[in-house]
């Protein structure tokens, strides 16, 4: 006997103990019964992991078999107390079946026949056709920044490197900022949130238009930390928002418009491949379409 047969004979032993196993019809044993209902051996296949001890696999099966059984339990509870009418699921049951049907065939054919390369052309045209969706809601900076102990030995390295705007040699910084750092950021190609650069460096910032406009350099300290910032580049809130900030969504978009076009590409042809063939008709006729109370 296989170890599901084992584990099955000694979970059902535990579980119904003054039940005796059973085959129908199909030849399927019979694990469970309630209510008429019934609970096959091939139902428990692959509930239990490869390489499970024994007693864990038993107390796996164990457990399955009596949430099947409390289930069943709900189940036959609600349909006694439920009027005919609630219980007649068909149609929704049917909706549901063919949503499923449409959604797996349209998913298939995006996968066989969507194309997803997307030109740094068509993002570039995408963008100037529509720059007034690209507005900014935060004011947005390029920024380095390091954070350190005030007992760094090379604050004035630090601070040379990052307050003269020709020789912002950010990769001599970084060699420094991984060994003496308590944190730093020296991307100054890419863009962050004024707010969350002020949440971690706390400089009071009462009108950022005018603050970053006048400042290009800051250093000072603060509880036991020095603060070093070099703004590069700032955008304000309700500004267009940058290009390279939006060429990922601008791609998402393309591509869902693709993918719109594609399927309704797909429902005109079969549209018109059944008219072709005639293979439906419309009895306008039909009295019942024009009842009126």
């Amino acid at each position: 006997m296989n170890k599901l047969g084992v584990l099955i004979g000694i979970t059902s032993l535990l579980l119904l103990a003054s039940c005796d196993f059973f085959q129908k019809k199909t030849k399927e044993v019979v694990v469970a019964e309630c209510y008429g209902k019934y609970l096959y051996e091939s139902d428990l296949v692959g509930i239990v992991p490869a390489g499970t001890s024994i007693m864990d696999s038993i107390q796996s099966v164990s457990t399955f078999i009596d949430s099947w059984i409390r289930r069943q339990v709900l189940i036959h509870q609600a349909e006694n107390n439920l009027e005919k009418e609630e219980l007649a699921f068909q149609k929704q049951i049917e909706e549901y079946r063919n949503s499923l049907v449409i959604y797996t065939y349209e998913s298939q054919l995006i996968n066989q026949k969507l194309d997803t390369i997307v030109s740094e052309d068509e993002i570039a045209d995408y963008y100037e056709q529509h720059k007034e969706d690209f507005q900014l809601r935060n004011t947005m900076v390029k920024a380095a920044y390091v954070i350190l102990d005030e007992r760094c030995p090379h604050k004035e390295t630090f601070q040379k490197l990052l307050s003269d705007p020709d020789t912002l040699l950010l990769q001599n910084i970084d060699v420094l900022a991984t060994y003496y750092a308590v944190k730093n950021y020296l991307d100054v190609d890419h863009w962050m949130r004024l707010d969350e650069l002020t949440s971690l460096i706390p400089i009071e910032i009462f009108n950022a238009e005018s603050f970053l406009k006048k400042t290009k350099y800051v250093c000072f300290e603060m509880n036991e930390f020095t603060y070093i910032v070099r703004f590069v580049d700032y955008l304000l809130e309700e500004s267009t928002s940058p290009l390279e900030m939006e060429r990922d969504n601008i791609k998402s978009v393309i591509l869902a418009h693709r993918k719109q076009a594609l399927l309704e590409k797909m429902k005109t042809s079969l549209y018109n491949k059944a008219k072709r063939e005639h293979a439906f008709e419309v009895y306008v006729g039909s009295p019942t379409l024009y009842n009126a109370d």
